[in-house]
């Protein structure tokens, strides 16, 4: 069974084009939700298809052991596979493991000193050399411009982008399509790409505030 076997059935057809290349190397994409309104799951989806590409991933998590966040890997690909009745869910697993990198911090301790510190560890002993950066927890509200601005500079030296999670409330409200809710409106010149989930019964509506166009549900 190969990758491209699977490709067609990823979840993340919403997208005309493919989740790769909605980003360039150096950009930032955010993907906005409230509290269990699905920004992780919608992340695991958009690794998910990266893996399945071929693409290496760089699933950074804030606050969350690694034994969890692997967690969440096998709950997604088993709703997968069940929801598309594909066989040998192992195999594909085992082709694109190696593909994939956990690290985790802290949210205390997150900065992109010790981010460099240990990318620059992965890449010149050719551990891993990332091709996206998945971004999940970073406390936007309490996270400096200048942070942000440093850890773009170095996703540009290193050449891939990076999707963040982030958090809103009830009164972030999105009236106008361009219209950006805190807790990025100060820095939204610093994304490529804004989306915002909205729950819907079962499924979830993908709302673009900025970037490519979209279809509008996932």
């Amino acid at each position: 069974m190969s990758k491209n076997n699977l490709i067609p059935t990823n979840p993340l057809k919403f997208i005309k084009e493919d989740a790769g290349h909605l980003l360039g190397d150096g950009q930032f994409g955010a993907i906005l939700a409230g509290a269990g309104e699905g920004k992780t799951s919608f992340l695991m989806h958009l690794a998910l298809d990266n893996l399945l590409r071929g693409k290496n991933v760089l699933h950074i998590c804030l606050g969350q052991p690694i034994k969890k966040v692997c967690l969440w890997y096998d709950e997604i690909l088993h709703r997968i596979s069940d929801q598309y009745e594909l066989n040998n869910t192992n195999v594909m697993w085992e082709m694109i493991l190696p593909h994939r990198f956990i690290m985790t911090f802290s949210i205390e301790d997150f900065s992109v000193e010790r981010l460099e510190e240990r990318l620059n560890d992965l890449t010149e002993q050719g551990i891993f050399f990332p091709q996206i950066v998945l971004l999940d927890g970073l406390p936007f509200d309490k996270t400096e411009q200048s942070s942000l601005i440093k850890l773009k500079t170095l996703t540009k030296e290193h050449g891939f982008p990076v999707w963040f999670t982030v958090m809103i409330h009830r009164e972030d409200k999105v009236e106008q399509p361009d219209d950006i809710p805190s807790p990025i409106s100060h820095i939204s010149d610093l994304f490529e790409v804004i989306l915002k989930l909205k729950p819907a019964g079962r499924e979830i509506n993908v709302q673009l505030i900025k970037g490519p166009k979209l279809d509008k549900v996932l």
